[in-house]
């Protein structure tokens, strides 16, 4: 597809974003599901073996203060806890993979979902950048507003596309 008018590449491009951000949770989704999965193969073993085991294969000091604390917390997980982390874990992946399905779809409900479930991140984000200023931090906000004003966009561009009489519910196309 070549598009001819400004307006036409524009809707090209914010396509191509849209898509991109599809992609972005659904590997989002795809790598909670890979933790919610690991979580739920530690059930019914001994947890503080394997800490144990891990803190000696990276050869650290088991009395350092953060493998001790690394410790304590495997010393205290039970089975109950590991089923409701990964079924916490479970809710959310489905909710991105749900979300990129919809916004590989073009549902106008996705880019709401997406938009919305983004700009709830932003002040914690941006707090987070501003007690740890480094690389990371500052990646993770500008990604997360990027992902939230593709999103907007998409939403206003889709209004002004739509016939005046139209209704103005999320019922897709």
């Amino acid at each position: 597809m070549h598009p001819s008018t400004p307006f036409a590449w524009e809707a090209f491009f914010m396509n191509q974003a849209v898509r991109l951000v599809a992609f972005l949770e659904a590997f989002k989704g795809l790598l909670v599901l890979a933790a919610a999965t690991g979580l739920l193969s530690l059930a019914h073993r001994d947890i503080y073996a394997i800490a144990v085991r891990l803190i000696e294969h990276a050869h650290l000091n088991p009395a350092a203060r953060y493998p001790q604390i690394f410790l304590d917390a495997a010393r205290n997980v039970q089975d109950s806890r590991l089923m409701l982390l990964a079924l916490g874990a479970a809710a959310y992946a489905a909710l991105r993979l749900v979300e990129a399905y919809g916004l590989f779809k073009e549902r106008p409900w996705a880019e709401v979902l997406a938009a919305g479930s983004g700009a709830i991140y932003l002040p914690f984000e941006f707090i987070g950048f501003l007690h740890h200023s480094n690389a990371l931090h500052a990646g993770i906000f500008v990604v997360n507003a990027l992902v939230v004003g593709v999103m907007v966009r998409a939403l206003l561009q889709r209004r002004a596309a739509r016939p005046s009489g139209a209704p103005q519910g999320l019922h897709g196309r």
